[in-house]
């Protein structure tokens, strides 16, 4: 039977990285830059959108991967911590949970995942309707029996690491190991161990598409590039740190600035490295994004191999960004900068798609708004998200978003911050330290906080009506009402909890 000839193509690949920096993609940069190879995830770019202003609604591994799977943001979901970092929040996703990825298989999909998962324990992918090829932990669980014997059964070498890059801690410790030369050849990497996986669900999927035109969303999530960056020679040396420039927000001093970030910088050793070092460790992790760049250049080969190219749209994103030196901090945590807020999204839809870049507000969430209506689902069941078609390809009914809202609840210590974003300005809100102010048009770099700059009250005071009113519209009020209670801007206080007191003052 003949696959159906479609608008809008009905089979999905997502391809989903972590801890994935923006500025890692040649597609995205400046043409000529420097220090980046990835002409396989460029080649995508070229076929399809970039959307340059993409935002995590979290950058937390498992609350934004929940919120991908769920179509809700992290604050109706729940789901606010890893695992494995736990302070006392909810980490598992309850089984009756909605889900895209449930709805889907409801239509007659198949829906895969392989690799990363990392929503919780207690629930798998198959839960929510996927076929399950995951990895339990939060970087290449390289001991999982399925891996090792792929290694024995095809003659490849374990896992063997040399040179490990490690910073020092308060007492001259050794700290966290960011980076080292693994001893294995690209073969046995985990990398291509799981593109071997998702290359299998490729032709298993396609032959069924071509004998019954049954569609798939198959997932395909890597581990990389988080740290520790632990790769071969080959990618360990790719990049030349004479290539690479030092963040311009390096020279953070934390001044005016959440007390919290300095201690996160110290917990990361980020001063225990100097100039030349911390090029170094940028390069390694750029030669991982590269290694990476090599594998979905493989997946992309197996769609075109199998005849679903032109029949499958393709999602390549992230669940949040890394700071990598930036502001002198490693990994992602405790400040909302937009080097951990900002991914990666670019999306090819064959016959729909036209390629080029859009600096719109656009978030994870929107990723399963797409796919729904891609597949001819409801996509207002994604409550939080958005169809991109509507905004890339000029068929929007109504005016796209101007700003965008995030969130963080902690990581490895309970934290609570709303932020909401727009093309001039970032407002940070922190009940329990520092709120912030930055110019995202003069301080790209976002190193002054402006917050008590009298010069820009009024902007402030905009900045939290407009946070406040997103918030209590969608349903984060106790957040809200903390908010009338600690932060000065020109909303009464009457939307609090004691309001019917409040209203008999001073009667008998």
């Amino acid at each position: 039977m003949t696959p159906p000839t479609t608008e809008r193509p009905r089979n999905v690949l997502v391809i989903m990285t972590d801890q994935h920096r923006v500025d890692t993609i040649g597609a995205l940069l400046a043409p000529g830059a420097k220090g980046v190879h990835t002409p396989n995830i460029d080649r995508l770019a070229a076929e399809g959108f970039a959307f340059t202003q993409a935002m995590t609604p979290t950058p937390i591994c498992t609350p934004a991967r929940t919120s991908l799977l769920t179509g809700a943001a992290p604050f109706r979901h729940k789901v606010l911590a890893n695992h494995e970092w736990n302070i006392g929040y909810q980490t598992e996703l309850d089984p009756s949970s909605w889900t895209y990825t449930q709805a889907l298989r409801d239509a007659g999909y198949n829906v895969g995942l392989v690799g990363k998962y990392h929503v919780g324990e207690a629930n798998p992918p198959s839960v929510f309707g996927m076929d399950d090829d995951s990895f339990e932990g939060a970087t290449n669980p390289v001991g999982n029996p399925r891996y090792t014997q792929w290694l024995a059964d095809n003659g490849l070498p374990p896992v063997r690491i040399t040179d490990a890059i490690r910073g020092t801690l308060p007492g001259n410790r050794p700290g966290h190991v960011l980076a080292g030369r693994l001893q294995q050849p690209l073969e046995a990497t985990f990398e291509r161990f799981l593109t071997d996986i998702a290359i299998g669900k490729v032709r298993e999927y396609a032959a069924e598409w071509h004998s019954n035109a049954t569609p798939f969303c198959l997932h395909m999530h890597y581990f990389g590039p988080h740290l520790p960056y632990v790769i071969p020679d080959e990618y360990f040396d790719l990049i030349d740190p004479d290539d690479i420039e030092l963040p311009a927000s390096f020279g953070e001093t934390f001044l005016n600035k959440p007390p919290v970030q300095q201690n996160y910088s110290t917990y990361w050793s980020a001063d225990s490295f100097d100039a030349a070092e911390w090029r170094k460790l940028i390069a390694i992790y750029r030669g991982y994004v590269a290694m990476i760049d090599l594998e979905v250049g493989r997946l992309l080969d197996a769609l075109e191999e199998q005849g679903v190219r032109e029949e499958t749209s393709i999602f390549f994103t992230a669940d949040h960004g890394e700071f990598t030196g930036a502001h002198r901090l490693n990994d992602k945590g405790p400040a909302a900068y937009d080097d951990i807020l900002n991914i990666p999204m670019l999306a090819h839809v064959p016959g729909v798609s036209h390629h080029g870049q859009s600096d719109a507000f656009v978030s994870l969430l929107d990723v399963p708004a797409t796919i729904m209506e891609l597949a001819g689902l409801d996509q207002s069941l994604v409550v939080d998200g958005r169809s991109l078609l509507h905004l890339a390809w000029d068929a929007q009914t109504e005016p796209w978003r101007r700003d965008i809202v995030t969130e963080f609840h902690g990581h490895h210590f309970p934290l609570q911050q709303r932020v909401l974003i727009t093309p001039e300005w970032k407002l940070v809100v922190s009940p329990e330290s520092v709120n912030e102010l930055y110019d995202r048009v003069n301080d790209t770099n976002e190193l002054v906080n402006r917050h008590g700059d009298p010069d820009v009250d009024d902007v402030r005071k905009r900045l939290a009506t407009c946070l406040h009113t997103i918030l209590a519209d969608r349903g984060d009020k106790a957040f809200a009402n903390w908010m009338l209670a600690t932060t000065d801007f020109d909303v009464p206080m009457t939307a609090i909890s004691h309001q019917d007191y409040d209203a008999v003052e001073g009667n008998d």
